[in-house]
């Protein structure tokens, strides 16, 4: 049986005037996708896709964010697991946490090796949104 995973990050989702690039192959079967504030990676063999729409979350990503190697694949898995966990019950209390940030919920199994390139972007996705939007999912967050 097949291990599906599905993300979907829609935060301020703004489309308008946004242009398509080539996909680009990565590891593991994965192609990726940069379109304005749009990145989306997709694996058909796991059966998993990741989408992040968020204004200025590319730029970000390109010019703040720790680079590529500088954490382990294994350390980006264990933040995931945290802050996806919190991230998860927020979206569960409505009445506490904004359903205009805390949309849906994220189906991230840590039995699936999802492998770098993901856990990287969903890592820096978190790190992003909590210095963003002045949200503490979990421990200390870089300012970056």
């Amino acid at each position: 049986m097949k291990n599906s995973f599905y993300i979907l990050l829609i935060i301020f989702c703004v489309l308008i005037g946004c242009t398509t690039s080539k996909p680009r192959i990565s590891g593991k079967g994965e192609t990726i996708i940069k379109q304005s504030d749009t990145v989306r990676i997709a694996n058909d063999e796991l059966q998993y896709e990741v989408i992040i729409i968020d204004p200025g979350f590319s730029t970000w990503l390109n010019s703040r964010a720790y680079p590529r190697g500088y954490h382990s694949q294994t350390y980006l898995e264990s933040k995931n697991q945290f802050y996806v966990s919190e991230w998860n019950n927020r979206v569960l209390q409505p009445q506490l946490y904004s359903p205009n940030l805390y949309e849906m919920t994220i189906n991230y199994d840590l039995n699936v090796d999802y492998g770098y390139e993901v856990n990287y972007l969903i890592y820096n996705y978190f790190i992003y949104f909590q210095n963003t939007y002045k949200q503490k999912l979990f421990g200390n967050v870089p300012l970056r």
